[in-house]
């Protein structure tokens, strides 16, 4: 087994691949910010609002008023730096810390491909990315090399894997496969997209695209790894991600995972792209195409042959940790996030707060609107860690208003995926009376029905 992994260890590949895929995830990251920036979202979700929601353990990590742009503005050129293989290792650091405390600065804007990107970007710190077909191998003919280590590819592939066939063990449970929930309450909605807007109020296709949809997560890793069903697997990611892209407004993503797969092609189709590139710009491609091996220094080799293996480790375990709580995990959410778990729930919230002074038994309601946006008002009423801070906030506030003996009570209800609506936070317990952490929140009212699988 140690022959092996050693033989493995060194053991090259053109480099091609991993160039493309540096060029085409540093351009999309720079579509998205520029996309996100001109949609005016920077304004409306990190310097409009009053109140940040707050990662545990991130706290510091807050939006800095109009200065908020400068970061957005570092990450735009970074990514720019990155596509171009200019300063990478500088670039890449820069883009994964400015993407990163832009995910970190409010907790409310959290999604599975924010995490994603975070993670790759990650990643990319320790790979040769930028030894083909880039400024900085252009420069250094010392640096320029054609061909690198597999696990440098392979490091890719593994977490484009997790991604997928994780999301596809999240969909083996019973709201998702056996009541088509939550499609059967949000496709019926699309009945104004042309040519299929009517299919979607039909009940066999929120089944066919529940089924489906698991299906299609937990084999294609395996169908873009096998050779002879990469181009039927390709096919699969680009007919999913389009038509979710037409059902679902999420963004750039659906656009990212179609041409991150395309580092699991053979490196035939990879040079093929470069070589468009280099026409369209006038750039000699074979000034990198000079056979020679990347190596890592010894040292460099074995730090990177401890932090790469632990860090993909830790992405296997991450998205187990919700085993360790009680209670139906799309009821208290804990350890729902960074686990793959792609929309798997619509759940609906209504929560007011009551303030109390706990000696006169004075009390009056809180008026959510006068301190979140109408997003964050929708995020926190269904997600307890969201009510814990919220509430911890409204102390602040109201104590300096000169409010005093402060008690807080959470009356609240929510749905999840079209059940009734049931309380959801125990109303008779004090929320200044509990502090954020990785244990149970006991105070969370007990989910009133099952979900069956993992």
């Amino acid at each position: 087994m140690i022959t092996r992994i050693k033989k493995y260890l060194n053991t090259n590949t053109e480099a091609a691949p991993l160039a493309v895929f540096r060029i085409l995830f540093g351009a999309m990251m720079f579509m998205s910010i520029v996309r996100f920036w001109s949609k005016g979202w920077i304004d409306s979700l990190y310097i409009q609002p009053k109140f940040f929601f707050s990662y545990y353990g991130f706290e510091w990590a807050k939006p800095i008023g109009n200065y908020t742009y400068v970061i957005f503005l570092i990450c735009a050129l970074a990514a720019l730096m990155v596509m171009i293989g200019y300063k990478y290792r500088i670039s890449i650091l820069l883009f994964f810390l400015s993407f990163t405390y832009i995910e970190l600065m409010d907790k409310t804007t959290y999604l599975n491909h924010y995490y994603f990107i975070s993670v790759v970007s990650f990643a990319m710190l320790f790979l040769p990315a930028q030894i083909y077909f880039s400024v900085d191998a252009y420069r250094n003919k010392d640096l320029a090399k054609q061909q690198v280590p597999n696990w440098a590819i392979d490091s890719i592939k593994i977490l484009l894997g997790i991604v997928y066939f994780y999301a596809g063990l999240a969909k083996l449970n019973s709201d998702w496969l056996y009541r088509a929930m939550p499609l059967k309450l949000w496709l019926p909605s699309k009945y104004d997209i042309p040519l299929i807007g009517d299919l979607m109020q039909q009940e066999w296709i929120h089944y066919g695209f529940s089924w489906g949809g698991a299906l299609y997560d937990l084999t294609i890793p395996f169908l873009l790894l096998y050779r002879k069903t990469r181009i039927l697997g390709f096919i699969a990611v680009v007919f999913f991600h389009v038509i979710t892209r037409v059902l679902f407004p999420i963004g750039m993503f659906p656009y990212i995972m179609i041409v991150s797969t395309l580092i699991f092609f053979n490196a035939s189709l990879h040079h093929s792209i470069l070589k468009k590139i280099a026409d369209v710009f006038r750039i000699n491609k074979s000034y990198f195409d000079n056979k020679k091996n990347f190596q890592l220094q010894p040292i460099t080799r074995k730090i990177y042959g401890v932090i790469l293996p632990v860090f993909i480790g830790i992405q296997l375990l991450l998205p187990w940790r919700y085993l360790g709580y009680p209670g139906e995990l799309f009821w208290t959410e804990e350890g729902y996030r960074f686990s793959w778990r792609v929309m798997l729930m619509e759940k609906v919230g209504y929560t007011e707060f009551k303030i109390v002074n706990g000696v006169t038994k004075e009390q009056f309601y809180v008026d959510n609107k006068e301190f979140l946006t109408t997003f964050q008002e929708k995020q926190m009423a269904t997600q307890p860690d969201f009510m814990l801070e919220y509430a911890q906030y409204l102390a602040k506030h109201f104590t300096a208003q000169g409010v005093e003996n402060i008690e807080i009570y959470v009356d609240s209800y929510v749905t999840l995926n079209g059940r009734r609506s049931t309380r959801y936070i125990d109303p008779t317990v004090n929320l200044l009376t509990k502090k954020e952490s990785f244990c149970h929140k006991d105070w969370i009212v007990p989910f009133k029905d099952e979900i069956k699988g993992l």
